[in-house]
């Protein structure tokens, strides 16, 4: 857990503005939720996982500056450690509330079922190919929708690469 001091000043956040976005570092809220490098990541892995057409584009083709699916669902899961536990033991500082902790629950159980099943670092098209994966996609994309907007973005901008992802969420 590198990050694990991602919480923000708790005097820079204004609680009158509670919910809506404050500062911003490329379209990332700075200070809504005192672990936002942990949501920008999580953010990112549900919007690639989320977007079939990213996913033919990029991990089917093998492009680069996008990771992999397993690069996606460590990206999801390796500092919340949501693999082991619900996103509502992190409400108020990942996630904003039930509901949104809800739909990340309901897209990490999906994905890494297919994960488990198919095993690490497969080929995109063992992930993209199985039964389960448009359910997978669909409930990524649904959390993705939902924090999206939570965060005042549009959710149909395109994924951002790896590269701009480590800008947005360097610390310093």
């Amino acid at each position: 857990m590198a990050d694990s001091t991602d919480s923000s000043d708790s005097s820079a956040r204004n609680s009158s503005r509670a919910g809506r976005r404050s500062s911003t570092m490329g379209g990332m809220p700075l200070n809504d939720l005192p672990w936002w490098r942990w949501r920008a990541r999580i953010r990112s892995a549900l919007h690639m996982l989320g977007d079939p057409q990213f996913q033919q584009d990029y991990w089917a083709a093998g492009r680069d500056g996008f990771g992999d699916v397993t690069d996606a669902v460590y990206r999801l899961v390796e500092d919340s450690w949501l693999d082991r536990w619900s996103a509502e033991k992190y409400i108020g500082t990942i996630v904003r509330d039930a509901a949104e902790a809800a739909l990340v629950d309901a897209a990490v159980l999906r994905v890494l079922r297919i994960l488990h099943e198919v095993g690490a670092d497969a080929p995109a098209a063992a992930y993209l190919g199985h039964p389960g994966w448009s359910e997978a996609a669909a409930a990524a994309r649904e959390a993705h929708v939902l924090l999206c907007v939570n965060d005042g973005e549009d959710p149909a901008t395109p994924p951002r690469s790896l590269e701009v992802l480590r800008i947005l969420t360097r610390v310093g």
